[in-house]
């Protein structure tokens, strides 16, 4: 006998788990000419005129994450050795991004900053409104970000349509919030990397939680003026002085990069 009520219960759960699964969503489809796998971005992470760092920011593959086909994306930044006794950095991030939608379904965030550590993940029910994170459950609105994700959304978006000072309006996820994130279009200019010389336009998000550097004030992204919308260079105010983040090779990219003189 109990062990008939044993099997009655898991056929319940099984039934209940698959009915959840199988709910019919209907998600956004946003046309994406910016980006693809096979993607890898690297970076010098310059503070002044000193080389602190090397960055990488890569669309690695394509895995599926409830049901749906996502983009496996990791950005890592690490000091390096002559700078590693001063400030060593070790941080991964990795988001999980619909490949049709672009909103996230996972996130991770593993900081190794001089002595801070903190580790992050959270998963994104976007069909049930829910984020359940290694600190606690709570609710989001849909196609919530990450910082991550939100930078990847961002270059697929019609930045040419904008007026400078005009914003759009985003939403990011951090630790137990939903915060605000707002990306206000700041114009065009022409700027040279280690990668070359770039027509750009420029963004400022606005940050108030969570973001890839410890900011004390604004964040400004140098994107390529082109349908790939390529990061040239980002700028970040820390607490002493600027971090410039600067294009010092590309690969994989999804196509021609037409702004590059």
């Amino acid at each position: 006998m109990k062990f008939k009520i044993y099997i009655s219960r898991i056929v319940v759960l099984l039934f209940v788990s698959t009915t959840l699964y199988s709910q019919k969503v209907e998600f956004r489809k946003i046309e994406n000419n910016a980006f693809d796998v096979g993607e890898k971005l690297t970076f010098s992470v310059n503070y002044g005129f000193v080389t602190a760092g090397i960055a990488e920011m890569s669309v690695t593959k394509i895995k599926k994450i409830m049901g749906r086909k996502v983009f496996q994306i990791d950005f890592k930044v690490n000091s390096v050795s002559a700078f590693d006794p001063f400030y060593k950095v070790r941080d991964r991030y990795a988001t999980y991004l619909d490949v049709e939608g672009l909103f996230p379904w996972r996130f991770e965030q593993h900081i190794r900053e001089g002595g801070y550590k903190r580790d992050f993940s959270a998963f994104f029910d976007q069909r049930r409104g829910k984020v359940k994170t290694s600190e606690g459950s709570y609710e989001i609105p849909k196609y919530v970000h990450d910082i991550v994700s939100a930078f990847y959304f961002t270059r697929v978006l019609n930045l040419d349509a904008l007026e400078v000072g005009e914003r759009i309006h985003l939403q990011n996820f951090y630790k137990d919030k939903v915060y605000p994130l707002d990306v206000v279009y700041r114009g065009k200019e022409t700027i040279e990397v280690e990668a070359g010389t770039f027509d750009c336009v420029i963004v400022e998000p606005l940050v108030e939680e969570g973001g890839l550097f410890k900011s004390e004030g604004n964040i400004l992204v140098w994107l390529s003026d082109d349908e790939l919308r390529v990061p040239i260079k980002v700028q970040s105010k820390i607490v002493i002085g600027t971090i410039d983040a600067e294009l010092v090779k590309y690969e994989g990219l999804k196509g021609e990069l037409k702004s590059k003189k």
